[in-house]
């Protein structure tokens, strides 16, 4: 018989970039001129996977979000890799705007991968193991099929493939 072969399916984010992202992205704060003097602060937990906004206005939020995922961009970090909430009113008639980067992949979007993977009747076997998925078949074309079909789908975050055997 012949051996099986197999890949995971993750949701990994590098946290170094995103926190060069974030650092590009504070120093472009203190030099342009319609940010400068605005008021306006981002900071990053990195324990916490969390980047805050305060912003005099929703308009300069969106600015500074806008700058940070340019950031994110030219760092190969996928912009969906971070969820943004709706603005919050802060104190002094300021906003705050949380960003969540999300990492590995929880239950409900593992379980809707695996009816999407099943739904396309390939000879693979899909076990769920923690955050992450194991593909598995004899059949190495039947792989580069699930993999080719997941990536044109959207689960609201970025997908890696890694452990290709």
């Amino acid at each position: 018989m012949a051996k099986d072969s197999s890949f995971d399916v993750v949701s990994q984010v590098d946290m170094q970039e995103v926190d060069n992202a974030y650092q590009q992205t504070a120093r472009e704060l203190t030099q342009r001129y319609d940010l400068k003097g605005s008021g306006a602060t981002i900071e990053l937990s990195k324990g916490e996977k969390l980047i805050t906004i305060a912003a005099p206005a929703d308009f300069v939020a969106r600015q500074i979000m806008d700058v940070l995922n340019g950031k994110l961009i030219k760092r190969s970090i996928d912009i969906s890799a971070v969820r943004w909430d709706d603005p919050q009113a802060a104190s002094g008639g300021t906003v705050r705007v949380l960003g969540h980067v999300v990492e590995g992949i929880d239950q409900a979007t593992a379980k809707k991968i695996n009816k999407d993977i099943k739904d396309t009747k390939a000879k693979v076997k899909v076990t769920i193991d923690g955050d992450s998925l194991r593909v598995s078949s004899a059949s190495k074309d039947a792989l580069q099929g699930v993999i080719q079909f997941l990536k044109g789908q959207d689960y609201g975050q970025p997908l890696q493939f890694t452990n290709y055997r």
